[in-house]
Protein backbone atom coordinates (compact mmCIF):
# COMPACT_ATOMS: atom_id res chain seq x y z
CA UNK A 1 0.00 0.00 0.00
CA UNK A 2 1.24 3.48 -0.79
CA UNK A 3 2.27 5.69 2.12
CA UNK A 4 -0.21 8.37 1.09
CA UNK A 5 -3.13 5.91 0.98
CA UNK A 6 -2.22 4.55 4.39
CA UNK A 7 -2.04 8.08 5.81
CA UNK A 8 -5.49 8.81 4.39
CA UNK A 9 -6.90 5.73 6.16
CA UNK A 10 -5.37 6.95 9.42
CA UNK A 11 -6.90 10.40 8.89
CA UNK A 12 -10.34 8.89 8.29
CA UNK A 13 -10.01 6.96 11.56
CA UNK A 14 -8.72 9.92 13.59
CA UNK A 15 -11.62 12.24 12.74
CA UNK A 16 -14.40 10.27 14.50
CA UNK A 17 -12.09 9.58 17.44
CA UNK A 18 -11.39 13.29 17.86
CA UNK A 19 -15.12 14.07 17.67
CA UNK A 20 -15.79 11.38 20.29
CA UNK A 21 -13.19 12.95 22.61
CA UNK A 22 -14.73 16.41 22.18
CA UNK A 23 -18.19 15.04 22.98
CA UNK A 24 -16.92 13.23 26.09
CA UNK A 25 -15.30 16.42 27.37
CA UNK A 26 -18.46 18.44 26.73
CA UNK A 27 -20.63 15.83 28.49
CA UNK A 28 -18.32 15.95 31.52
CA UNK A 29 -19.42 19.57 32.02
CA UNK A 30 -22.81 18.10 32.99
CA UNK A 31 -22.14 15.98 36.11
CA UNK A 32 -24.40 12.95 36.12
CA UNK A 33 -26.04 14.25 32.94
CA UNK A 34 -27.48 17.26 34.74
CA UNK A 35 -26.72 20.96 34.50
CA UNK A 36 -24.45 21.97 37.39
CA UNK A 37 -25.68 24.78 39.64
CA UNK A 38 -22.18 26.18 39.91
CA UNK A 39 -18.90 25.60 38.07
CA UNK A 40 -17.39 24.65 41.44
CA UNK A 41 -19.59 21.52 41.32
CA UNK A 42 -17.72 20.21 38.25
CA UNK A 43 -14.62 18.05 38.56
CA UNK A 44 -11.50 20.19 38.13
CA UNK A 45 -9.93 17.96 35.45
CA UNK A 46 -12.86 18.69 33.13
CA UNK A 47 -11.61 22.29 32.89
CA UNK A 48 -8.18 21.09 31.74
CA UNK A 49 -9.93 20.30 28.43
CA UNK A 50 -8.00 17.12 27.69
CA UNK A 51 -10.70 15.86 25.34
CA UNK A 52 -11.67 19.19 23.86
CA UNK A 53 -8.19 20.53 23.12
CA UNK A 54 -5.76 17.63 23.49
CA UNK A 55 -7.50 14.75 21.71
CA UNK A 56 -10.01 16.96 19.93
CA UNK A 57 -8.80 20.18 18.33
CA UNK A 58 -5.10 19.25 18.30
CA UNK A 59 -5.97 15.95 16.63
CA UNK A 60 -7.99 17.62 13.86
CA UNK A 61 -4.81 19.08 12.32
CA UNK A 62 -2.98 15.75 11.90
CA UNK A 63 -6.18 14.09 10.68
CA UNK A 64 -6.68 16.71 7.96
CA UNK A 65 -3.02 16.52 6.92
CA UNK A 66 -3.20 12.72 6.74
CA UNK A 67 -6.40 12.92 4.68
CA UNK A 68 -4.66 15.14 2.14
CA UNK A 69 -1.64 12.87 1.74
CA UNK A 70 -3.24 10.60 -0.88
CA UNK A 71 -3.99 13.49 -3.23
CA UNK A 72 -0.71 15.23 -2.65
CA UNK A 73 0.41 16.43 -6.07
CA UNK A 74 3.45 18.35 -4.91
CA UNK A 75 5.27 20.00 -7.75
CA UNK A 76 8.54 18.79 -6.29
CA UNK A 77 11.80 20.57 -5.86
CA UNK A 78 14.55 21.15 -8.43
CA UNK A 79 12.39 19.45 -11.07
CA UNK A 80 12.11 16.22 -9.06
CA UNK A 81 8.46 15.42 -8.24
CA UNK A 82 9.30 12.72 -5.69
CA UNK A 83 11.24 15.26 -3.65
CA UNK A 84 8.02 17.21 -2.95
CA UNK A 85 6.11 14.07 -1.97
CA UNK A 86 8.90 13.03 0.34
CA UNK A 87 8.90 16.45 1.95
CA UNK A 88 5.12 16.16 2.44
CA UNK A 89 5.59 12.77 4.12
CA UNK A 90 8.22 14.32 6.36
CA UNK A 91 5.76 17.09 7.25
CA UNK A 92 3.20 14.44 8.22
CA UNK A 93 5.67 13.15 10.82
CA UNK A 94 5.67 16.58 12.49
CA UNK A 95 1.86 16.67 12.54
CA UNK A 96 1.78 13.11 13.90
CA UNK A 97 4.06 14.27 16.73
CA UNK A 98 1.61 17.11 17.48
CA UNK A 99 -1.16 14.50 17.63
CA UNK A 100 0.85 12.33 20.03
CA UNK A 101 1.43 15.31 22.33
CA UNK A 102 -2.25 16.30 22.29
CA UNK A 103 -3.55 12.79 22.87
CA UNK A 104 -0.87 12.18 25.50
CA UNK A 105 -2.11 15.23 27.37
CA UNK A 106 -5.65 13.83 27.27
CA UNK A 107 -4.46 10.45 28.58
CA UNK A 108 -2.66 12.12 31.51
CA UNK A 109 -5.67 14.32 32.38
CA UNK A 110 -8.01 11.30 32.16
CA UNK A 111 -5.75 9.18 34.34
CA UNK A 112 -5.53 11.89 36.99
CA UNK A 113 -9.31 12.38 36.87
CA UNK A 114 -10.00 8.66 37.25
CA UNK A 115 -7.57 8.48 40.17
CA UNK A 116 -9.09 11.51 41.94
CA UNK A 117 -12.64 10.41 41.36
CA UNK A 118 -15.57 12.75 40.82
CA UNK A 119 -16.37 15.88 42.76
CA UNK A 120 -19.76 15.37 44.35
CA UNK A 121 -22.06 16.40 47.20
CA UNK A 122 -21.36 14.46 50.40
CA UNK A 123 -24.39 16.14 51.99
CA UNK A 124 -26.81 18.82 50.83
CA UNK A 125 -24.26 21.65 50.91
CA UNK A 126 -20.68 20.34 50.75
CA UNK A 127 -19.10 19.58 47.39
CA UNK A 128 -15.76 17.79 47.62
CA UNK A 129 -13.64 14.89 46.41
CA UNK A 130 -14.65 12.10 48.83
CA UNK A 131 -12.21 9.53 47.46
CA UNK A 132 -8.43 9.22 47.74
CA UNK A 133 -5.92 7.66 45.33
CA UNK A 134 -8.52 5.74 43.36
CA UNK A 135 -9.78 3.81 46.39
CA UNK A 136 -13.32 3.89 44.97
CA UNK A 137 -12.24 1.87 41.93
CA UNK A 138 -11.80 -1.36 43.88
CA UNK A 139 -14.37 -0.68 46.60
CA UNK A 140 -17.75 0.32 45.28
CA UNK A 141 -19.28 0.17 48.75
CA UNK A 142 -17.89 3.67 49.40
CA UNK A 143 -19.73 5.04 46.37
CA UNK A 144 -22.53 5.94 48.77
CA UNK A 145 -20.38 8.82 50.00
CA UNK A 146 -21.56 10.71 46.91
CA UNK A 147 -25.10 11.79 47.69
CA UNK A 148 -25.73 13.68 44.48
CA UNK A 149 -25.83 14.10 41.56
CA UNK A 150 -27.12 10.58 41.13
CA UNK A 151 -24.98 8.36 38.94
CA UNK A 152 -22.02 10.75 39.06
CA UNK A 153 -19.43 8.03 39.67
CA UNK A 154 -20.55 5.91 36.73
CA UNK A 155 -20.81 9.06 34.57
CA UNK A 156 -17.31 10.19 35.58
CA UNK A 157 -15.69 6.76 35.12
CA UNK A 158 -17.39 5.99 31.82
CA UNK A 159 -16.62 9.29 30.10
CA UNK A 160 -13.04 9.63 31.34
CA UNK A 161 -12.39 5.96 30.46
CA UNK A 162 -13.75 6.45 26.94
CA UNK A 163 -11.62 9.57 26.65
CA UNK A 164 -8.53 7.70 27.80
CA UNK A 165 -9.05 4.70 25.49
CA UNK A 166 -9.83 6.89 22.47
CA UNK A 167 -6.72 8.99 23.18
CA UNK A 168 -4.55 5.89 23.46
CA UNK A 169 -5.87 4.72 20.08
CA UNK A 170 -5.07 8.16 18.64
CA UNK A 171 -1.53 7.90 19.99
CA UNK A 172 -1.14 4.49 18.36
CA UNK A 173 -2.43 5.76 15.01
CA UNK A 174 -0.13 8.78 15.10
CA UNK A 175 2.84 6.54 15.92
CA UNK A 176 1.90 4.39 12.92
CA UNK A 177 1.99 7.55 10.82
CA UNK A 178 5.44 8.42 12.16
CA UNK A 179 6.67 5.04 10.86
CA UNK A 180 4.70 5.44 7.63
CA UNK A 181 6.05 8.97 7.19
CA UNK A 182 9.62 7.79 7.68
CA UNK A 183 9.13 5.10 5.06
CA UNK A 184 7.53 7.63 2.71
CA UNK A 185 10.32 10.13 3.33
CA UNK A 186 13.07 7.62 2.66
CA UNK A 187 11.48 5.59 -0.12
CA UNK A 188 8.90 7.90 -1.64
CA UNK A 189 5.11 7.70 -1.66
CA UNK A 190 4.72 4.23 -3.22
CA UNK A 191 7.59 2.06 -2.19
CA UNK A 192 8.00 -1.01 -4.34
CA UNK A 193 11.64 -0.73 -3.41
CA UNK A 194 13.62 2.17 -2.10
CA UNK A 195 14.85 4.24 -4.95
CA UNK A 196 12.02 3.13 -7.23
CA UNK A 197 9.79 5.62 -9.00
CA UNK A 198 6.90 7.18 -7.09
Amino acid sequence: MCSGSFAKCLGITLLPLSILCVLCNILLFFPGGKVADNTADITDEVFYLGGLLGSGVLMIFPALVFLGMKNNDCCGCCGNESCGKRFAMFGSIIFAAVGVVGAGYAVIVSGVAINHGPKCFINDQNVTYPFENGNYLSNNSIWDLCVKPSGIITWHLTLFSILMVASLIEIGLCLFQVINGLIGTICGDCCGCCGGSD
